[in-house]
């Protein structure tokens, strides 16, 4: 049996880091995954600047409300979906995730929660496993299951790695340069096909 494990950000939604640093006019916060390999560094960096400028979990809500999956998003997903079994392996947020869930049709999504103070700060985050993505893809395996793995950034590299088949979707170019043995796609219809072949 074959499972598909996707990332979120950047494979079937925008970048919701960038999206904040766009509306709330704070360029340091569009670093993501992309450009720091090391994800405690990542977090406790935006963690201090939201600090540092007073935003919250609320900010934050506001902006991905106004969010939608990418072009063509929704329908890739679809009819994956209607091939095989698909779950979206994110480090985003349980705080984040919701909204853009709904708006991709409820697939089954398994990422972190942040910790957040009475007054909405965040600060702090609970990973739900280490490594989470390459361990989700590891479980699934040790259950019966052929994972087929894809996403953009650093963190999916192990669980592409990991995987029977493996893709980068609109990754960056070092990336790319970095990883020529992985097939790499910028639209969704050639990325189903070589899913589709893969399974």
């Amino acid at each position: 049996m074959n499972i598909v494990c996707l990332d979120l950000e950047g494979v079937l939604v925008p970048e919701i880091w960038i999206a904040f640093s766009e509306a709330s006019g704070i360029p340091e916060l569009r670093r993501t995954t992309r450009d720091e390999p090391d994800y405690d560094k990542l977090m406790k960096y935006r963690i201090k600047i939201l600090d540092e400028h007073g935003l919250g979990l609320t900010e934050i809500q506001k902006v991905i409300e106004t969010i939608d999956p990418m072009p063509g998003a929704k329908e890739f997903l679809d009819e994956l979906r209607a091939l095989t079994q698909v779950i979206i392996l994110s480090d985003t947020f349980t705080q984040f995730a919701s909204p853009l869930m709904k708006k991709l049709g409820y697939p089954t999504i398994f990422c972190n929660s942040l910790e957040i103070s009475e007054d909405g700060r965040v600060t702090g985050y609970k990973l739900r496993t280490e490594k989470t993505k390459l361990t989700a893809v590891k479980a699934l395996q040790s259950i019966g299951f052929e994972t087929i793995a894809a996403g953009d950034s650093f963190n999916d590299l192990d669980m592409i790695k990991a995987s029977k088949a493996g893709f980068l979707f609109r990754s960056t170019e070092k990336i790319k340069a970095d990883h020529p043995e992985l097939p790499a796609f910028e639209e969704y219809g050639e990325f189903l096909d070589a899913i589709k072949k893969a399974l």
